[in-house]
């Protein structure tokens, strides 16, 4: 299953890719507390973006300094076809006994609740926490996609959640858990 669709005709659907070059009003980066760039999704977005994101990244920590794991800010896209980047902060995973799942929600919760906030349409998010912070892949899915169709339930101006995953077996697992949660 890569494609599941609300009674009211919102959609939610997963694509193998990559983030930066989807046409979507919002896409969400797997950023840093210190919304400094890094690597994997972060650093991509950024080098496809352009320093004018970075820019706008430095003026949010002197105005109020770091995000928090679980929250996210909002910055305009640079040179991506996207309008805006949701920078959501996902947790570390350190074996699931130190609220990762709650956190991890939350980012997804954050950043869908900004992106309504805006008016915004379309969203498309990576695996977030799964890189280098270690999530397992699989239980992050059930957790993003939990999230993603809750929301999409509920009214609201989002009526498209896509999920662009790089490489074919962060595609599978979240094929997979769709497949089990949505049937």
């Amino acid at each position: 299953m890569n494609k599941w669709t609300s009674p009211s005709g919102k959609s939610l659907r997963l694509e193998r890719g990559d983030i930066t070059g989807v046409k979507v009003d919002v896409i969400v980066n797997a950023a840093n507390s210190r919304l400094a760039g890094g690597g994997g999704v972060d650093g991509a977005i950024h080098r496809a973006a352009g320093p004018s994101v970075m820019d706008e990244l430095d003026q949010i920590r002197r105005d109020t300094g770091e995000c928090p794991t679980g929250k996210a800010v909002i910055t305009k896209a640079g040179h991506l076809p996207a309008r805006y980047i949701i920078h959501a902060v996902g947790p570390v995973y350190r074996g699931g006994r130190e609220g990762e799942a709650a956190l991890l929600a939350s980012c997804y919760h954050e950043a869908l609740r900004i992106a309504e906030e805006r008016g915004l349409r379309s969203i498309a998010f990576p695996a977030i926490s799964t890189g280098i912070y270690g999530y397992p892949m699989d239980e992050a899915a059930a957790i993003a996609l939990r999230e993603a169709r809750a929301h999409l339930e509920e009214p609201g101006s989002i009526q498209e959640v896509v999920f662009v995953l790089f490489g074919e077996d962060a595609f599978e697992t979240f094929r997979t858990a769709m497949g089990s949660l949505f049937a």
